[in-house]
């Protein structure tokens, strides 16, 4: 079952379930648990992007295997559909902070994870004297400085491609940091923010807010505008990037291929990823 979702981060400890920790994989699976009448420990979630603690999403896509009898009870004595009476269901026993958009039996070969195209992130900063509005406080980040998007649109333009993400990662254990970056841009939106909008085929831990501390610092001023691709070319971590702040952050968006391609797209994510000169 595919399963569209969106939450404000600010109250969770990121995606991942953990013990002792508010987590909208916890909770998502359960409100599953109790809709379905299924344990929780039978209901697997498997995410298209872990989010961190106080990133948020409007465009998270999870897929979980439920028992086909949970599945046809779902609508009880209603004549709403089981997708339908899944979404019904879960807006009554969901927090307020957590909300799933859509819900539906997944095509043969989805996988939330592997079978996606590429993951679009949006970061939203506001430089205005007077800081933040008070009714944006959980999503946009204040900067301190005056930003010049042309600027951070010609940094971040140098980014783009194939790489070794390594200088904008947090490193884990057996897990490469080679991505292909496909659109990083820089903007001001109605309400004068500026706003990043960050494109690529998958995500290493901490990439994106590496990548737009990068590119902030370029667009105050305080680096010039080929320090980005300096640092990347580099390849190790400079202590210079700053990590900007998690709640300035949201998935808004994960593209998968026709349904006939979803199999072989997730074939071809699970290999490991190298450089050309690699091969």
């Amino acid at each position: 079952m595919r399963l569209d979702l969106g939450y404000d981060g600010t109250d969770f400890s990121g995606w991942a379930a953990q013990p002792g920790r508010r987590t909208v994989e916890g909770i998502l699976t359960a409100g599953l648990a109790t809709v379905l009448r299924t344990p929780e420990d039978e209901l697997s979630l498997v995410v298209a992007g872990r989010t961190d603690a106080g990133v948020h999403a409007t465009g998270q896509v999870c897929h979980v295997d439920v028992p086909r009898p949970a599945w046809d009870a779902l609508p009880g004595r209603s004549d709403l559909a089981p997708a339908a009476a899944l979404v019904r269901r879960l807006r009554g026993v969901l927090p307020g902070d957590v909300r799933v958009h859509a819900a539906a039996p997944a095509p043969p070969g989805f996988d939330a994870r592997f079978s996606a195209l590429h993951r679009r992130y949006g970061y939203r900063l506001c430089d205005r004297p007077a800081g933040v509005p008070p009714l944006r406080r959980r999503d946009v980040v204040a900067w301190p400085r005056a930003l010049d998007a042309a600027v951070m649109n010609e940094a971040s333009a140098a980014l783009l491609g194939l790489h070794d993400f390594a200088p904008f990662c947090k490193r884990r254990e057996g897990a490469t940091t080679i991505r292909t970056l496909l659109e990083y841009g820089w903007g001001r939106d109605g309400d004068g923010f500026v706003v990043a909008r960050v494109v690529a085929d998958a995500f290493c831990h901490s990439m994106v807010r590496a990548l737009v501390g990068a590119v902030a610092a370029v667009g105050d001023g305080r680096r010039p505008t080929h320090w980005p691709r300096d640092v990347l070319a580099a390849a190790v971590r400079d202590p210079g990037v700053a990590v900007a702040p998690p709640h300035g952050l949201v998935l808004e968006h994960v593209a998968y291929p026709p349904d006939a391609e979803l199999a072989v797209r997730a074939a071809a994510a699970r290999s490991r990823r190298v450089l050309p000169h690699q091969a």
